[in-house]
């Protein structure tokens, strides 16, 4: 198995010529970042919405009734979780008996690293403010899901300096630096 993106875009008018473009620009993103953390196996999925999906899964999973950047939610975090599919896998009743290597061996969700969302156009708007390509932005963004999909937080100074170092020597081995 290898490392993979997987990609949704809930735009109107979306997932054109230009999106595509994008995925090259990402997926070589998740390669390197996936090497530099040694994440080398499992599948990503993308979702590009507009200010009001993110607005509407913010308030959902976060309780702040207003659009961000970027969203990620983590499949990685050691506990099972509370589904049945296709009744070939139960998670327990309770949801919190950790995860087994044989029972990923029989899970179809094992390989899931989690989900990023961005919002394109917080993303446009972002880039501009700071005075860079879009392509860079989302670049940044996505590799910031990435990071917090493996384990990273910003919730003091000493990680947000760290994490955004991390992001940075991404961008800077893609050739995406500011």
């Amino acid at each position: 198995m290898t490392l993979s993106l997987e990609w949704i875009d809930e735009r109107e008018g979306g997932a054109g010529e230009r999106e595509e473009k994008w995925m090259d620009v990402l997926e070589r993103l998740l390669r390197i970042a996936g090497e530099k953390e040694g994440v080398t196996d499992g599948t990503v999925t993308l979702t590009l919405t507009d200010d009001e999906g993110i607005r509407e899964l913010n308030r959902q999973y976060r309780g702040l009734d207003k659009p961000t950047d970027v969203l990620s939610f983590s499949l990685i975090e050691g506990e099972e979780p509370n589904i049945q599919y296709n009744d070939e896998y139960e998670a327990s009743e309770d949801g919190s008996e950790e995860w087994k290597d044989e029972e990923k061996a029989g899970n179809p969700f094992s390989d899931l690293l989690g989900d990023i969302v961005i919002s394109v156009p917080r993303a446009q708007a972002q880039a501009e403010e700071y005075g860079h390509s879009f392509e860079r932005e989302l670049g940044f963004l996505f590799v910031h899901g990435f990071l917090h999909l493996v384990g990273y937080d910003h919730g003091d100074e000493e990680q947000e300096r760290e994490m955004f170092a991390k992001q940075e020597e991404v961008l800077k081995a893609a050739g995406l630096s500011r």
